[in-house]
């Protein structure tokens, strides 16, 4: 391949971004859905950058597009070349006092429920030109789309450290009992898990990590669990305790905060060994320098985590 300058410039084009939709989707058909682009269109942008470079940028199987090395090597520029462009564009608009602006958010659902909304919509009184996108993932899903770079920040429970993430902010989030006010284990501060199991029990699926840690509490006590409900959505675990009057479910302090201040529902901690291996988590990418707008969210988030009851 040619070491002439006028090559490094045609890397500048649209066919980049067709690239890097392809790489997210892993198929040229998905990311000709996504971009509204025909997939003629797409495949013709990507061969003619791999006859410019030389080189296959993918290895097509059967079941979709993976980049080859070489494709690897440009995802790794292109990604910073937008992340560059898109900073550029957020930096302008910071200096017109972050009248404009977007920041992207991923985080996991018990987050989302009313957590985030309600820090955003606090954020936009003050800066009501900022526009946010919240995906709302399983853990790791939010953690891929920072390492991606389709979010600039992300919250979710971790219970280790993840490669290339740069941890912004972590606390303790215990697992806590919920149930609704009055329900007669309130009268308590702690309980154990065995107390738990003797009422309607509603819990979330195995792949989130304050079932994980439930598990493996009552797997070490031998505890029988048979719960009435079981959901991958939170807020039909939320909705079984206002049917179910001495029903009980498990949670972060975060998920249900405003509801324990509105007096929707009760909280107690769980004494049980292990149900505090875990963290609350805010996530950005190693390297990547944030928006002047996604910094002072950042700042925002981070301060009203710490706010949390111990």
């Amino acid at each position: 391949m040619s070491n002439n300058p006028l090559v490094a410039r045609q890397l500048q084009d649209t066919a980049l971004r067709y690239f890097l939709e392809v790489i997210r989707c892993g198929s040229i058909s998905e990311a000709s859905q996504r971009l509204n682009v025909a997939g003629s269109s797409i495949s013709r942008h990507i061969a003619q950058l791999e006859d410019l470079l030389g080189a296959s940028l993918f290895d097509r199987h059967a079941r979709g597009m993976v980049p080859s090395a070489a494709g690897e090597v440009l995802a790794v520029h292109a990604l910073k070349s937008a992340h560059d462009a898109e900073r550029a564009v957020h930096d302008i608009q910071a200096l017109k006092g972050m009248q404009r602006g977007r920041v992207h958010l991923a985080s996991t659902e018990g987050f989302s429920m009313e957590f985030m909304p309600r820090l955003i919509a606090d954020f936009s009184r003050q800066h009501p030109g900022i526009q946010f996108h919240l995906s709302v993932d399983p853990p790791a899903e939010a953690t891929r789309r920072v390492l991606q770079g389709d979010a600039d920040i992300g919250i979710t429970m971790s219970r280790s450290a993840e490669k290339d993430l740069k941890v912004e902010h972590s606390q303790p989030s215990p697992v806590l009992a919920v149930m609704r006010a009055g329900h007669p284990l309130t009268r308590f501060k702690q309980v154990g898990l065995s107390q738990l199991l003797a009422y309607p029990i509603a819990l979330p699926e195995q792949d989130t990590t304050v079932r994980q840690l439930f598990d493996i509490a009552c797997s070490r006590q031998r505890l029988n669990v048979a719960p009435i409900l079981t959901s991958n959505y939170i807020g039909s675990l939320f909705g079984f305790l206002r049917h179910q009057e001495e029903g009980v479910t498990i949670s972060g302090e975060i998920s249900i905060r405003y509801q324990v201040d509105r007096g929707e529902l009760a909280c107690v901690r769980l004494r049980d060994r292990g149900l505090d291996l875990r963290n609350i988590v805010v996530q950005t990418l190693m390297g990547r320098t944030l928006s002047h707008a996604a910094q002072a969210f950042l700042k925002y988030l981070k301060a009203q985590l710490g706010a949390a009851p111990a």
